[in-house]
């Protein structure tokens, strides 16, 4: 049960920080985004992973480093954090957000945007925080938090940069019942990032091929 709150707690504190600065405007959201992911994983990486993202739970998953039983209570505390957040959200400022594409943006863009950063994110958690070759460093937080701001920064006028299918589904379902959004684009925020993930994991098995017996 404790890796399963941890779960929604990192994953609950990742969405209010999104929403929070999406809401407000902040000039420098991806930064304050990639900081709270990294002290989040800090928080909880010796708990639960810490992965606050079914993509890289996925990739975790088939890298072998998280049992099938905790898949499932993984992905369903993560979305459930992303949905209270963008609920608490709505309750403090009475404003709603969602990721959403630029408005130049094409299907193809985006769902490549967010697949590649997916990937990049979930393969830089395989081979920081799961690898035998960099057991015990100091710096994994950093280098995972340090990839989501760099991918925010870089096509979040793209995609919206969630890299994260809990992103996409918490604030979106509460904004559309809200009255103020749209379901159009969420099965991209969903199938993009898992197929990323899925992506990273089969990639840090052929990157580190006695993987899963070391898991």
């Amino acid at each position: 049960m404790q890796r399963y709150v941890t779960e929604f707690i990192g994953a609950f504190f990742l969405v209010l920080t999104i929403g929070f600065t999406a809401v407000q405007g902040v000039a420098l959201a991806p930064l304050a985004i990639g900081s709270i992911l990294m002290v989040m994983v800090y928080m909880g990486g010796h708990v639960s992973g810490g992965h606050y993202n079914p993509a890289v739970t996925l990739a975790a998953w088939i890298r072998g480093a998280t049992p099938t039983r905790d898949v499932g209570p993984y992905v369903g505390a993560q979305v459930l954090g992303a949905l209270a957040a963008a609920v608490v959200v709505r309750l403090a400022v009475g404003e709603t957000f969602a990721p959403a594409p630029g408005p130049e943006t094409g299907t193809l863009g985006m769902f490549l945007a967010e697949l590649l950063f997916t990937f990049a994110l979930a393969l830089v958690v395989l081979n920081t925080a799961t690898t035998p070759a960099t057991a015990g460093n100091s710096y994994y937080g950093l280098a995972i938090g340090f990839t989501v701001m760099a991918g925010a920064w870089a096509v979040g006028p793209i995609s919206g940069a969630a890299f994260n299918p809990a992103v996409g589904i918490g604030p979106t379902v509460v904004d559309a019942l809200a009255g103020g959004g749209t379901w159009r684009h969420l099965w991209l925020y969903v199938a993009a990032p898992l197929l990323g993930g899925a992506l990273a994991g089969w990639t840090y098995l052929w990157q580190v091929p006695d993987a899963r017996r070391t898991a």
